[in-house]
Order: structure tokens, then C-alpha cells, then sequence
């Protein structure tokens, strides 16, 4: 769980509900509407479904939960990849690239891109077809995952525009009921703007924030497999521990730099 990530969540709720509890003195039930909800979220949703195949729909419904979760490329993460592909590089020094087969079985099955461009290395490619192949790899997943961020922004527009629908369908409600009672038609005009106020408030707490980690998420996801990829290249080029850890750490902030001499050896 990303826990600034929570309590930002949290921070917002509690001001919106706070703002809406001091405005209404207490009467937070006039700002719940079934038929407005229903209008806004039900018109977004079909509209979702309908512009994008449902795979990267269900995938951003998701992603609404994700923006609570830790990443798993953080930076401390970053400095252990390190560790791995170096220790891998002491196992291709002493039994050839061969030795790497029995390690694809140590890569975690939640990690196919990894598996993948471990299997090439152990392929008898040269240098240049496996950066080639990897390269390619790295951008197809990048592309396919992030397909849903696309999703949740085109929500993000599509939320305030149902939300004036409900609006309108609201108030032609409200006059075609129209009586000289003011205080009704104040009433119904409170109700049909609150479609437009659920369109504002799930876009801009939900889709756009959720969006907006997701891409980032998958950005430090790509940077990450870019390092692991030249990692690996410099296995098939059999280069040496020493050398691959001062490449790999031009990566990395140098406050978390891989130290093979305490980190392994010590």
C-alpha cells in the first residue's frame, strides 16, 4: 500500500465531505441523487465500453485501485535488479551463458518480459539482434499497458459532459412540473445541477488522478526493464561484475548506487 498515496485520498475526501457537512448544516442527504448518479456514471461507463475493447476497460476500473498500491519498480527495488544481474554476471564467468537456462526458472511468473529477454541472451543471438529484440519488446508491453490510461481519460472528459445531461434532463423535469411554488422549483434546480457536480468530482478525484499514476507507473516500469535489458545485454557481451555495475549505476540517483563491494562481497 503507497501510503502518501492513501493519505492523499483520504485528505480529499475528508475535505469535500467536510465542505459539504459545514454548507448543509448537517443535511448531507441533499447532495445524493440515484437518477443523477445513475445518469452520470451509467452514460460514462456505456460510453467507455463502447469506444475500447473491454480488456483495457476492465484493466482501468482497476487502475482506480491501483493508485493506492505500492510500484513495484521503486528505487530501492532498481538497486536489487542490480544485485541480481551482476551475480548473474559471476555465474557467466564461471559456467558461460549457458548457466542463465536454470535461472529462468527462478524469474517470477508475474515477470514474462524478464523471461523473455533472459531466454534471448541464452539464444546465441549477437549484441545488436538482442538490443533490437529487447527494444522491441520493452515498447510493445509499454504500449499495451498503457492502453487504459487512454481509457480513463477519455472517462475523465466523458464524466462532466453526462454530467451536464443529467443536468438538462433534470431541469426539463422540473418544468414540465413547474408551479408557482419557488421553493420547488429551487428544489429541482438543486437536484439537476448535482449531476453535473458528480460529472466534476468522480473525474477529477478518480479518473484523472488514477490516469495520471497509472502512466507513471508504467513509465518507471518501462525505465526499469530498459536497465534490466542492458543488464542483460551485457551478460551476452560477457562483460565483467565491475564494469557492468559502474554501467548499470549511470541509472540510478547516485545516493542509491550499487556497491558490490559491501553489498555481495562484504
Amino acid at each position: 500500500m503507497s501510503l502518501p498515496s492513501l493519505l492523499g485520498a483520504i485528505f480529499g475526501f475528508l475535505m469535500l465531505a467536510g465542505a459539504v457537512f459545514h454548507a448543509t448544516h448537517g443535511n448531507v442527504g441533499t447532495f445524493f441523487s440515484i437518477s443523477e448518479f445513475l445518469i452520470v456514471v451509467g452514460g460514462t461507463v456505456a460510453a467507455a465500453y463502447m469506444s475500447f475493447h473491454h480488456r483495457y476497460v476492465n484493466i482501468a476500473f482497476k487502475a482506480i485501485w491501483w493508485m493506492l498500491k505500492k510500484p513495484k519498480a521503486t528505487r530501492e527495488a532498481l538497486n536489487v535488479e542490480i544485485m541480481r544481474l551482476i551475480k548473474w554476471s559471476y555465474l557467466v564467468q564461471k559456467k558461460g551463458l549457458p548457466a542463465l537456462e536454470g535461472e529462468i526458472k527462478s524469474v517470477q511468473t508475474d515477470e514474462p518480459l524478464l523471461k523473455f529477454c533472459l531466454t534471448l541472451v541464452t539464444s546465441n543471438h549477437t549484441p545488436a539482434e538482442l538490443r533490437l529484440m529487447m527494444e522491441t519488446a520493452i515498447e510493445a508491453e509499454f504500449e499495451r499497458s498503457i492502453a487504459p490510461v487512454t481509457v480513463l481519460r477519455s472517462m475523465g472528459a466523458n464524466l462532466p459532459t453526462f454530467g451536464m445531461i443529467g443536468t438538462l434532463v433534470g431541469m426539463v423535469v422540473m418544468l414540465q412540473n413547474f408551479s408557482a411554488d419557488m421553493g420547488q422549483v429551487g428544489k429541482g434546480m438543486s437536484m439537476a445541477m448535482l449531476a453535473t457536480l458528480y460529472g466534476v468530482v468522480f473525474a477529477r478525484l478518480f479518473c484523472y488522478p488514477a490516469a495520471f499514476k497509472l502512466e507513471q507507473k508504467m513509465e518507471i516500469e518501462r525505465f526499469r526493464n530498459y536497465m534490466i535489458a542492458e543488464g542483460l545485454l551485457l551478460l551476452a557481451e560477457k562483460k565483467g561484475p565491475r564494469y557492468m555495475q559502474d554501467r548499470l549505476n549511470s541509472f540510478l540517483d547516485p545516493e542509491i548506487h550499487f556497491d558490490m563491494d559491501r553489498q555481495i562481497k562484504g
